[in-house]
């Protein structure tokens, strides 16, 4: 069992360091980032996309909604090539909250060719709520176009799973002096 636990840290050190000294952008790997509501799954993705900036690359994080909607924008001012080819060539497209609400037509195709354009060309990397099981959900109208993008973003991906309580949960407040003192005091007002 101790020897299971020390192995366990030195693979865990070897890959956070793979993540932290960009590796997986030399590899052109995706890396997926996956658990609960409020488990650091957007301030990691954000701390790995600075990393990446500080080592020259360029990053872009994005919401899987904003990405959408500017895409959508784009197509109705006439911008869409130009704007999907500024997302195909970002070093490191970070997509946050994939699947937080399902895609629909056009937006699936574009996502589909936007991550059909950057496989095994330049870094994508995704954060969900969803278990990896579920993604297919995103793509309720068309589930072949769902499995087709899920194969490209899952093939050689860094898998990261996160667990635990949400950051964002209330805390229990410290107890107060004055409340302790009360809960000791006898009612002398009897």
């Amino acid at each position: 069992m101790l020897l299971q636990d020390e192995v366990a840290r030195r693979d865990q050190r070897k890959f956070d360091t793979l993540l932290a000294t960009g590796r997986y952008l030399q590899e052109q790997a995706p890396v997926l980032i996956v658990g609960p509501c409020g488990t650091g799954k957007s301030h990691l993705a954000q701390a790995l996309g600075h990393c990446a900036i500080r080592q020259g690359m360029d990053v872009l994080f994005i919401t899987q909604g904003d990405l959408v909607g500017s895409l959508h924008a784009a197509r109705a001012t006439g911008g869409f090539d130009r704007r999907f080819r500024q997302l195909a060539k970002v070093t490191l497209l970070i997509i946050d909250d994939f699947g937080l609400k399902p895609m629909r037509p056009p937006h699936d195709e574009d996502f589909h060719d936007l991550i059909a354009e950057r496989y095994e060309r330049v870094s994508t990397m995704l954060t969900s709520n969803l278990d990896f099981a579920e993604w297919g959900d995103v793509f309720p109208a068309n589930r072949m176009l769902g499995v087709a993008t899920l194969d490209r973003l899952r093939h050689g991906a860094y898998r990261l799973i996160l667990e635990g309580d949400s950051f964002r949960a209330p805390r229990p407040l410290p107890e107060s002096p004055k409340n302790t003192i009360a809960k000791g005091a006898k009612n002398t007002h009897s």
